[in-house]
């Protein structure tokens, strides 16, 4: 019988080390080692996220992981304070910081070691 309790969403890296040092000391995500290797990741929220290695990881062209934040120029001013690039995106109408605002929500997206697109936006 297909259940969907205790279902969790995963997304790929090229190098797990670099994924475990950025969620847990660039982001302060709590981040668990699995016995097979992977990564957990887990939120305030409670929700998990398996990191699982990958050979010739291609990184996600859309956000595969948000985080509302209450002010998203003071969350893009710590990651970028950081070493964190939140500008990286040309063709949406961003300010010199990556802050789209006026079309939805207050967004400002970066990456990943691994290429993959995050984001802060406003609560």
């Amino acid at each position: 019988m297909f259940q969907i309790d205790g279902a969790y969403s995963g997304f790929a890296v090229d190098d797990l080390d670099a994924a475990k040092a950025f969620y847990a000391d660039t982001l302060g995500v709590e981040v668990d080692t699995l016995d097979n290797g992977f990564l957990q990741l887990r939120l305030d929220s409670g929700a998990t996220i398996l990191v699982y290695g990958k050979e010739h990881h291609e990184p996600a062209s859309f956000t595969i992981l948000n985080f509302p934040v209450d002010d998203v120029e003071a969350a893009v001013d710590d990651l970028n304070a950081k070493g964190v690039e939140t500008a990286i995106y040309d063709d949406f109408p961003t300010d010199s910081k990556g802050i789209m605002r006026g079309n939805g929500p207050t967004i400002a997206w970066f990456r990943d070691p691994a290429g993959n697109v995050l984001a802060v936006h406003e609560r």
